[in-house]
């Protein structure tokens, strides 16, 4: 078949233009959407207000020894239905003096979590997805291969918190409640506290609304999938080769039954013209991780400005924008859907645009959050692809306008001129 794509295992890639979207409904258990995704890091107080200053997200709860937490400090910020957990361990010798375990996240240990920061640096530990049954979900995970990392744990309020090892030092945590209006109820998690006040930034709101796809980048791509379907079932959403995208990289998105849960891997290709910047990262990160997480916003335009804004003073700088001639054809492209004036907008702010047979996707992707060339952050609005559910409420269908494919080769040539401001120096 034309452009397929073998690896060492024989497993193959059909590539994008090949590729047929098929959705078999092949879920292990009931998974409903993100729940919310944990950073680990050194210092949760200042990564957190920095986040929040740089993303437009309130600080809503936090978990800390103002609340009784002698083990670690978490504070939660929330736009929207997207929550971003900051978790830093407290000395571990005050954590063991204690009578009994004070920690608000069950599965938290001290070591792991100074280890992890260690290797990795400020990264994803838990991608936290609400399940049907948290403890249902475990135990059908593991009896179909998956590696344990914490058994289940009800909380107070019947809420079950339970987590498998997903890919390098992350895990994927399962979240349920006793019945579905309780998440609605609850702040976050028990053991959480409103924060309020001044330092909550209460009054930020960029316009960022949910997590629409978490990206991770692993060793080798065929065996990372297929530990990974066979215990939750996930199906192929996307599809994407060297060729395509015309950088060093593999890569396939999965999806769960109704594609409100996204997870695209990405593998190395070696032996292209440019290094590939998955190579770097795995170098950088130690291993598998998390390259980078989408946060889709409801008007990308309101977001990028108030982003911006904030690019040099304590925000999140931005990938350089692609050049004059890129936005020369987007009305030819996207004239349908974006106006003059937005067509405008996209060049002035650097966004990128593409579309599929479904939808249009407007991206833009910031420079590495932390001191290494690993994780960075994506801001994303999809257009189209709107439909009912039984109720008659309009929702919008996962994916709609695809992952950028057109995008990606802009994308990855800014990475790598990026990572090659990094190497000079060292190389001189």
């Amino acid at each position: 078949m034309a452009n397929e794509t073998h690896n060492q295992t024989g497993f193959k890639l059909v590539g994008c233009k090949n590729f047929i979207r098929t959705n078999p409904k092949t879920d292990r258990f009931k998974v409903k959407h993100f729940h919310h995704v944990e950073f680990w890091c050194t210092d949760a107080t200042n990564t957190a207000h920095r986040f929040s200053h740089g993303l437009g997200m309130p600080i809503v709860a936090k978990s800390d020894l103002s609340t009784g937490n002698l083990t670690h400090a978490s504070y939660l910020l929330r736009s929207g239905d997207l929550n971003f957990l900051f978790t830093a361990a407290y000395s571990p010798s005050i954590s063991l003096s204690s009578p009994s375990s004070t920690a608000s996240i069950p599965t938290f240990s001290p070591s792991t979590c100074f280890s992890f920061s260690n290797s990795h640096g400020l990264n994803v530990r838990a991608l936290a997805v609400e399940v049907e049954d948290a403890e249902l979900a475990y135990t059908v995970s593991v009896s179909y291969g998956a590696l344990p990392s914490s058994p289940p744990v009800v909380l107070e309020n019947g809420v079950k918190l339970a987590e498998v090892r997903l890919f390098g030092d992350v895990v994927l945590r399962y979240v349920s409640y006793n019945n579905p209006n309780q998440n609605q109820n609850l702040l976050f998690l028990p053991g959480f506290e409103t924060l309020s006040g001044e330092s909550s930034n209460s009054s930020l709101d960029f316009g960022i609304r949910q997590l629409d796809h978490a990206n991770g980048n692993v060793p080798e791509l065929s065996s990372a999938l297929k530990y990974i379907k066979q215990f939750t079932g996930f199906h192929d959403f996307a599809e994407f080769t060297a060729e395509d995208v015309e950088s060093g990289l593999n890569a396939v998105a999965l999806a769960n039954n109704d594609e409100t849960v996204l997870l695209p891997l990405c593998e190395p290709v070696y032996g292209t013209k440019r290094k590939s910047t998955i190579e770097t990262y795995l170098e950088h990160n130690e291993g598998a991780g998390f390259q980078h997480l989408a946060l889709a916003s409801e008007d990308i335009f309101k977001t990028l400005r108030e982003m911006r804004k904030r690019s040099g003073v304590g925000g999140f700088e931005f990938m350089p924008s692609p050049p004059v001639t890129y936005y020369r054809n987007l009305k030819n492209r996207v004239g349908d859907v974006l106006s003059d004036e937005q067509i405008k907008e996209c060049e002035e702010l650097g966004i990128l645009v593409d579309r599929d047979d479904q939808g249009t996707l407007l991206q833009i992707f910031t420079k590495p959050i932390g001191d290494r060339p690993t994780i960075f952050l994506e801001i994303i609005q999809r257009v189209g692809c709107m439909l009912k559910d039984e109720e008659g409420k309009e929702y919008q269908k996962g994916g709609c306008g695809g992952f950028g494919k057109g995008n990606f080769s802009e994308l990855f040539k800014s990475i790598e001129e990026y990572e090659k401001t990094l190497e000079t120096r060292r190389t001189a």
